[in-house]
């Protein structure tokens, strides 16, 4: 009796498994001309870019490079989560449309995220890498000179 409602949850999951295979969320595809904006003002150094290419890009633009699991479900929902959560935080490609204060306080956050190690996220991190604490003060370097600069601006 159990062998047999093991064999009818087994097949149920499998036949869910494929279904869900043919539902797929919008990607998150545009180019780097979306974050040109950003880059223009913030003028992040070579070695910053590509901390923020690697690492935030990501999820926190329209520039999503996805591995190959993001073809599988349920990883196609599960990465479509975390970017849709991660632009709601931070959208390098909205960046003109921030206030000088939103922009501040939004870079204030990446380098607390960053040093707390919240950011990038442990699943993220765990595929792509973790930021070494060059990268970290890098950043953070970066984004003092880039705050007081909007700071002046206020």
């Amino acid at each position: 009796m159990i062998r047999k409602v093991v064999k009818i949850i087994a097949i149920v999951a499998l036949i869910v498994l494929v279904v869900i295979q043919f539902i797929r969320p919008d990607k998150n595809i545009g180019d780097y001309s979306d974050i040109a904006a950003f880059e223009a003002e913030t003028k992040p150094s070579e070695e910053v870019k590509a901390i923020l290419k690697n690492n935030c890009y990501d999820c926190h633009s329209n520039t999503t490079v996805y591995p190959w699991y993001a073809e599988v479900a349920p990883f196609t929902f599960f990465l479509a989560d975390h970017i849709e959560e991660g632009k709601e935080h931070l959208d390098f490609a909205k960046w003109e449309s921030y206030s000088i204060k939103k922009k501040d306080h939004k870079l204030d956050e990446l380098v607390e995220e960053v040093e707390e190690g919240e950011m990038p996220l442990e699943s993220y991190a765990l595929i792509h890498g973790n930021l070494s604490e060059e990268e970290k003060e890098l950043l953070e370097t970066w984004v003092k000179s880039v705050r007081a600069e909007l700071q002046s601006q206020l």
